[in-house]
């Protein structure tokens, strides 16, 4: 006997054929798409199945729906923080998972922090140092919200300084990952004084423009992270 697949819904097909228009290029940001009567023709469907796709698409942040004599459903334009917020998503169900540990993110940390410490040195504006300097915390008084608040700040600031939107689009998820109950009751002893001490030795390499300091000083920072975790 074998087994038949269970087809999507016709609005799900429908969204996921328009999805992949859009990806791929094919419809560009501000584009609109056909008027609904006329998808329904083409594709064969119902309107409230395309209503129901539109609607799918909207919530993904793909399109977006305006009224009146000029409106339609027009492709959106991409925006970063919609696209970090859906990763944010994505992150937050791994890392409460057993699919990923903090090694995982430690890894993918390293991968991302030394080379755009080494690009800040080298692009970074003065908008750069001030926003960086601003995320500095003081380890003799903060507590651990705010010093862990400042920590995401300070490495979100550093990758917009590295010039790479994606830098920043993939950092701000990463840096939204929080720490399990069992890793922040083991931190060793005066783990923010050297936390603090790297981002304001990161700080100095980058207004000397000294991209080799830069990434040295970035990966003595992860992996003293990921000692004083494990």
């Amino acid at each position: 006997m074998t087994g038949s697949t269970v087809r999507p819904p016709a609005y799900q097909q429908l969204a996921d054929e328009l999805r992949a228009e859009i990806t791929s290029g094919r419809l560009q940001p501000g584009e609109r798409l056909p008027p609904e009567p006329e998808l329904c023709v083409k594709i064969g469907v119902s309107r409230s199945t395309v209503r129901e796709a539109l609607r799918l698409l909207a919530s993904q942040h793909l399109i977006v729906t305006t009224r009146g004599v000029t409106g339609g459903s027009f492709v959106a334009h991409p925006d970063a923080e919609q696209l970090a917020d859906g990763l944010s998503t994505g992150f937050a169900l791994l890392t409460h998972s057993a699919v990923i540990g903090l090694a995982d993110l430690l890894e993918l940390r390293r991968a991302l922090e030394v080379p755009a410490a080494g690009l800040a040195a080298v692009r970074r504006e003065e908008t750069h140092l001030t926003e960086l300097r601003s995320a500095l915390f003081d380890p003799d008084i903060d507590d651990f919200d705010t010093m862990l608040a400042a920590h995401s700040s300070f490495h979100r600031a550093m990758a917009k300084a590295s010039g790479n939107p994606l830098f920043e689009l993939v950092g701000r998820p990463l840096y939204q990952a929080s720490y399990g109950e069992d890793v922040i009751g083991s931190l060793p002893e005066g783990y923010w004084i050297r936390i603090d001490s790297d981002h304001r030795a990161m700080i100095e390499c980058l207004a000397a423009q000294d991209a080799d300091g830069a990434a040295r000083v970035a990966g003595a920072h992860i992996d003293y992270i990921s000692d004083a975790v494990h």
